[in-house]
């Protein structure tokens, strides 16, 4: 953060153009070369004039290509020659000087005419004066003269990565807030019967009709009391369903049992009814149970996950990343504070290293992108309209082949007790 910091209190932003090096070294102005094309930072390609100018002023066992080496005897002169052809040239956006100390090397010198080319021209100048306590004195010089030096190539390159990607920030056309017609009436109301009742976590059936009047399609879900009702609810969803327990106590109910998939027939039913009420009442028996959810079993789709919790300095924050097991396991998810905007979200979900994934490999069809651009807004309505919310997982959003959109196939919500 200092590194970024000292750049862009002490220097201007990048214009159109690349990253110019000029070193009295090979191996240094390689590193910083390399770490460029990591960082995906252009190197400047300086014009014909340009370099016929410098074969004036350079010996000819000077490299004139980018990065510039100007060859371990170069005293200052050499230096300000060198960089007042490439800070003049058209195609150079900013300059990055390295020196190491070697026999001849004309340290404070060399540090005071880098010092006033940042003074001369509108483009960023880096300073790299690696050697520790032998250029000392001219880091000093560089420090008074508010040029940011670099003890390693790679920290520069990685601030002035930096700068480049702040100035499109600050191009970017100003965001838009996409709001859809929702059910808030209802969705505040039932936030408050739920906080007068005392609790401060919705159950499956509360949370999934909240997500619902806010525009989330969902499976085919149904309250059953009794075992009859299960295997009643279970013809009308259509085999195979799911069967998950009914507790404004339980949460994370598949830490206590409470959860079946893959239920293919009426025996299958009675199992699961009887295993889940009983697993329940033995890992928590003060637990109040309202029975058993009976969901219709969706057998497609990529399973990802959209959430929100309170940051306690940033407040809402939404989040969006692979769903099911593997948000636990490869915890590949994106972040942005509420309200995000539609570019955000576009953003978040082309930032998490699965995205491939979503865009179809080895023959799977490519996934619905504008659902989940979608989903993300709606999070996002949802909970910048309710500030009691707290937390929220939709987990899994399971996302269809493009243009078959994306169904909210569980749903977690808590609120302010």
């Amino acid at each position: 953060m200092f590194d970024i910091g000292k750049l862009l209190e002490s220097q201007p932003l990048p214009g159109e153009g690349g990253l110019a090096i000029v070193t009295n070294a090979g191996g240094p102005g390689i590193i910083t070369a390399d770490a460029t094309e990591r960082a995906g930072i252009r190197l400047a390609h300086i014009a014909d004039e340009s370099i016929l100018a410098l074969k004036k002023v350079l010996p000819p066992s000077a490299a004139f290509g980018n990065p510039f080496d100007i060859i371990g005897d170069a005293l200052a002169d050499r230096y300000k020659s060198a960089i007042d052809v490439i800070t003049k040239d058209r195609d150079v956006a900013g300059i990055f000087v390295l020196l190491t100390p070697q026999d001849m090397t004309e340290i404070d010198k060399t540090a005071a005419i880098v010092v006033d080319t940042a003074k001369d021209t509108d483009k960023p100048v880096l300073a790299g004066f690696m050697g520790g306590r032998d250029v000392g004195k001219g880091i000093k010089v560089l420090n008074n003269g508010k040029v940011p030096n670099y003890i390693f190539p790679e920290s520069a390159i990685k601030a002035y990565r930096i700068a480049l990607d702040y100035k499109e920030w600050l191009a970017k056309p100003e965001k838009t807030y996409r709001r859809f017609e929702v059910d808030t009436k209802s969705v505040q109301h039932d936030l408050n019967t739920v906080q007068a009742s005392g609790r401060s976590g919705l159950v499956d059936v509360e949370a999934r009709k909240v997500v619902e009047a806010y525009g989330f399609k969902t499976p085919k879900s149904m309250l059953a009391n009794t075992l009859e009702q299960a295997k009643a609810y279970a013809e009308t969803a259509g085999y195979p369903v799911v069967m998950k327990i009914a507790s404004p106590d339980i949460l994370h109910k598949t830490d206590v049992g409470g959860v079946v998939v893959g239920i293919n027939n009426e025996q299958q039913v009675e199992q699961a009814f009887s295993s889940i009420t009983n697993n329940a009442r033995k890992f928590m028996p003060s637990a109040r149970i309202w029975g058993v959810v009976v969901q219709q079993m969706l057998m497609t789709g990529t399973e990802t996950i959209v959430g929100m919790h309170i940051d306690p300095n940033f407040g809402p924050l939404i989040m969006f990343g692979l769903g099911g097991i593997y948000v636990e396991v490869l915890k590949d998810v994106s972040f942005r504070v509420a309200p995000v905007s539609e570019s955000e979200a576009y953003e978040m979900i082309m930032e998490i290293r699965s995205y491939p994934l979503l865009q179809g490999v080895r023959g799977a069809k490519k996934r619905d992108i504008n659902s989940i651009t979608d989903a993300i807004l709606r999070v996002s309505q949802l909970v910048t309209d309710n500030p009691d919310i707290v937390e929220l997982d939709i987990n899994p959003l399971l996302v269809q082949a493009e243009g078959e959109g994306a169904i909210a196939v569980d749903a977690r919500i808590s609120i302010k007790h």
